[in-house]
C-alpha cells in the first residue's frame, strides 16, 4: 500500500466513525425521557429529509445528467429513488419479529428498535458510497478528499444520533446502542478498501449517481414512515416539529465549515 491510498482510507475511516459520536448522547441520559426521545426521532427525521434532498438527491441527478442529459437525469433520478422507497418498504416487512425478544419490553419500545434498526441498515448503505467517494476524490486530489471527508464527518454525527437513540431507549442499553452506531458507520471505511482492493476500475459518476438515488429514497421512507409517526405518538407535538426543524436546519449549517 502506498501512502497515496493510505490517507484516503484513512480519511474514511476518521469520517466514518464520526458516526459513533453521535452515540456518546446516550451516555448523558440516565432515564428514559419520553420529550427526549420525541425529540431525537423528529431530528433524526429533519436530518434525514435534508440530506436526501440537498445531498443525495442533488448529486445523483448531477452524475446521471452527464449520462442522460437533464431531463433523462432527473426521470432516472426519480426512478431511483422510488425504488429506493420501496426497497426500504421490503427491508421494514422483513426485518425479524422481536415482540419476544426480551431486550424489548412493550409494544412502543418494538416500534423504536425497529425505528432503530431500519435507520441503521438505511445508513450503512448511505455510507458505503460515501466511503467509496471518500476515496476515489482523496486518490485524486488529497486536498478534495479531505474536504469531503470533513462534510461528511459533521453529516455523520445527528446520523448516529438517529441510529442510537431509539436502540438505547428500546433496550435500555447504550451498549447496543454503541455498536448498532458503529455497524453503521464501519460501512463507510469497508467502502473505502473495496473500492481500493476490487471496485477501483467499476466506480463511475452513473453508478455512484444510481447508488445516491436509490439511499435517497431509504433515507425519505423511514424519515415518513417510521421516524415521524413515531414521534407524533409521544404527543409532544411543539416539540417533534421543532426538532424536525432544527434537523432541516442543522445539516446546511455544517457545510459552512468546510467553505
Amino acid at each position: 500500500m502506498d501512502i497515496k491510498s493510505l490517507v484516503p482510507l484513512l480519511l474514511s475511516l476518521l469520517a466514518g466513525m464520526c458516526t459513533v459520536i453521535g452515540a456518546f448522547i446516550v451516555f448523558f441520559s440516565k432515564s428514559k425521557n419520553k420529550k427526549l426521545i420525541c425529540f431525537s426521532l423528529g431530528f433524526s427525521a429533519g436530518v434525514m429529509i435534508t440530506i436526501s434532498f440537498t445531498d443525495l438527491y442533488i448529486t445523483a441527478e448531477e452524475n446521471l445528467s452527464k449520462k442522460a442529459g437533464m431531463i433523462g437525469g432527473v426521470l432516472y433520478t426519480l426512478l431511483f429513488l422510488v425504488m429506493g422507497a420501496l426497497m426500504a418498504l421490503l427491508i421494514d416487512e422483513f426485518i425479524p419479529d422481536v415482540e419476544n425478544d426480551n431486550k424489548v419490553y412493550d409494544s412502543k419500545n418494538v416500534k423504536l428498535y425497529r425505528v432503530g434498526y431500519v435507520s441503521m441498515i438505511a445508513l450503512m448503505i448511505h455510507n458505503f458510497p460515501e466511503g467509496v467517494a471518500t476515496f476515489v476524490s482523496g486518490y485524486e486530489n488529497v486536498a478534495l478528499g479531505i474536504s469531503i471527508a470533513l462534510a461528511i464527518a459533521l453529516h455523520n454525527i445527528p446520523e448516529g444520533i438517529s441510529v442510537a437513540m431509539p436502540i438505547y431507549y428500546s433496550t435500555g442499553s447504550r451498549k447496543e446502542a454503541f455498536e448498532y452506531t458503529f455497524i453503521s458507520g464501519i460501512a463507510e471505511p469497508v467502502g473505502a478498501i473495496l473500492t481500493w482492493l476490487i471496485l477501483k476500475p467499476f466506480i463511475n459518476d452513473t453508478i455512484l449517481g444510481v447508488i445516491f438515488a436509490l439511499v435517497a429514497g431509504i433515507m425519505l421512507y423511514i424519515s415518513f414512515a417510521e421516524l415521524i409517526p413515531t414521534a407524533r405518538e409521544y404527543h409532544y407535538n411543539k416539540i417533534y416539529l421543532f426538532s424536525i426543524f432544527l434537523g432541516i436546519c442543522i445539516m446546511p449549517v455544517s457545510h459552512i465549515f468546510i467553505k
